[in-house]
């Protein structure tokens, strides 16, 4: 068949844009096949000529690959942009415009991915029914709380897109939630128990009641009026009556209210008696109207508690769910695991791009739309999987790719020169596919190349510098000489990046995992130098461009001869 190779190429040009410049053998042969059943081609007889076509594809870099692909078959470019609506499962006993989910962040430290998740997937579930989403800081722990943290986390939320319909402070029903106290002493449902924190907990663990269950109402109240006014922190906590026999630990009469000495960062020294996640979180969630409130999958054994607590306070019951953690590989999704990184000068902060705080994700360029896609897609499971953040990059590099102006930058750069050179004055596109621009270069002898680039050749050596000319290596020492051959595509010939003497000083800081085999990984922020040509001066700090053959950047700051990006992801 005449048209056969045109066949194969462009399947193989389709399968390598579709995974990011690598095409795969067996699916463009899958291609194929399919395509040419019904003229009897068998896969015996294509099986070499698709073998060396996917290598020769394979060889050009991603924008050649596209180029062509454009030219050859547009339309399986534009197969490939659609997208598949990801969307979460519809919700069990939800009504149009009565669903009411919320968002509850402790204001102790920033946000990090995995409170992305929950609060994506709570305000998503809000919007698909019409309904309500609530923002509420649980707040009742003063001793971790700070003032910084309540705007910073609303920052962090509106920078992923999310807006609330209404928002509280648990600490500001504090008043309700001690007459719900008095409610279950009453009621002969709780007890303060003032035994040693590790009596209750030898006790707890042998299903042991303690002395102080029975204690009758009157001296519960008393203690409780106590607790309040001058028992110190750790004399006495107010217990629920649960089931000290139940198989379930966390039914073992857990604590409902602790003494925490520590000023509140809202409301002060007013209060002294806080009550547990517990407790806040069942009794906010009935009293606040939410009707399908999430938690991750950890919280499941306490369920029990939740509506025990519920059903002894004669309280409205929501319908609970949880959901699976999330787990990325190499990285901490904990403030219990960052915190120590940022004391210990691991890291430098909160926003250290090595870090999965939104403040860090921010910084390092993932877009909010890409962190949607990717919880929407992880869906509500509860099956515990640790993904891999090149999942995020995925989806961020749709949304980036097709905006992200080309640019040439060359690390470790090694000094060109070219004898006979032309002097050359050119537009180069900003975009191999769309239309935003060009950037004028102009060329005269000499140039600098990648170090890595630099050490493939030697004398004698055909290479192309791309969008502009070849040469041939005559001569290499700690300079690369060469000599201009002409300006005609040469088959099989490398093109490599390069900038001309006439360039930009460029840092990019390149983010690694931070653990490596449950270690911290000394070699987690490299620093890569090198030269940008000097067209990225253009570019606002915040901007996002492409390094061709190097990766994607964000421009961070610049300074007189010097710019400082962000490495995103190739």
């Amino acid at each position: 068949m005449k048209n056969l190779k045109l066949i194969v190429r462009k399947y193989a040009l389709q399968n390598a844009v579709q995974f990011e410049g690598r095409a795969d053998k067996k699916a463009v042969m899958g291609k194929i096949v399919a395509e040419l059943k019904k003229e009897g081609v068998s896969p015996r007889e294509i099986l070499s000529l698709v073998d060396d076509i996917v290598k020769e594809v394979n060889k050009l870099p991603y924008e050649d690959q596209l180029k062509e692909l454009e030219k050859l078959a547009p339309e399986l470019i534009k197969k490939e942009k659609k997208e598949k609506k990801v969307a979460l499962p519809e919700l069990p006993d939800a009504e149009r415009g009565k669903v009411v989910t919320r968002f509850p962040p402790e204001p102790n430290g920033y946000l990090h991915i995995g409170h992305a998740k929950a609060a994506i997937i709570d305000h998503e579930y809000a919007r698909m029914y019409d309904g309500k989403f609530i923002l509420r800081f649980d707040d009742t722990n003063p001793e971790n709380e700070d003032i910084i943290f309540y705007d910073a986390q609303r920052e962090d939320l509106r920078w992923l897109g999310i807006e609330w319909d209404h928002e509280y402070n648990t600490s500001d029903n504090l008043g309700r939630h001690y007459q719900f106290a008095l409610q279950l002493i009453n009621q002969g449902n709780a007890y303060v128990c003032t035994c040693h924190p590790e009596e209750i907990r030898k006790n707890r663990f042998r299903g042991i009641e303690c002395k102080c269950r029975k204690r009758d109402v009157d001296e519960n109240k008393e203690l409780w009026e106590r607790m309040q006014s001058d028992l110190p922190q750790g004399k006495a906590i107010l217990r629920l009556k649960g089931n000290m026999k139940s198989e379930n630990t966390a039914m073992r009469d857990p604590t409902l209210f602790r003494i925490v000495e520590a000023e509140h960062p809202i409301h002060g020294d007013n209060y002294r008696v806080w009550p547990t996640y517990d407790f806040a979180g069942a009794v906010e969630d009935s009293i606040g109207g939410v009707t399908h409130p999430f938690r991750t999958k950890e919280y499941e054994l306490r369920d029990e508690v939740y509506f025990y607590i519920l059903d002894k306070l004669g309280l409205r019951k929501p319908y609970l769910m949880e959901f699976s953690r999330l787990d990325i590989e190499g990285m901490p999704v904990s403030k219990r695991l960052i915190k120590p990184l940022i004391e210990e000068g691991k890291v430098e902060g909160y926003d250290d791009i090595r870090l999965p705080t939104l403040r860090a994700l921010k910084r390092r360029g993932i877009q909010p739309e890409a962190i949607k896609q990717f919880v929407l897609s992880q869906g509500i499971s509860k099956v515990e999987s640790k993904i891999t953040f090149d999942q995020i990059e995925a989806i961020n590099r749709k949304i980036i790719d097709p905006v992200a102006k080309r640019y040439f930058f060359v690390s470790n750069p090694v000094k060109v020169i070219v004898e006979n050179a032309p002097e050359i004055e050119k537009d180069l596109k900003l975009h191999p596919t769309e239309d935003i621009g060009y950037r004028r270069i102009k060329t005269k002898n000499i140039f600098y190349i990648s170090k890595d680039d630099a050490n493939k050749y030697k004398v004698k050596d055909k290479v192309r510098l791309k969008d502009l000319y070849n040469i041939e290596i005559t001569r290499v020492n700690n300079v690369i000489h060469s000599k201009f051959i002409g300006k005609e595509l040469i088959p099989g010939v490398d093109k490599i990046q390069w900038v001309t003497d006439e360039h930009v000083e460029t840092l990019i800081l390149k983010p690694n995992p931070l653990f490596k085999n449950g270690k911290y990984n000394e070699k987690s922020l490299e620093r890569i130098r090198g030269y940008a040509e000097t067209a990225v001066k253009s570019v606002n700090i915040g901007g996002i461009l492409q390094f061709e053959r190097f990766g994607f950047v964000k421009i961070e700051k610049k300074e007189k001869e010097k710019i400082i990006g962000v490495f995103i992801h190739k």
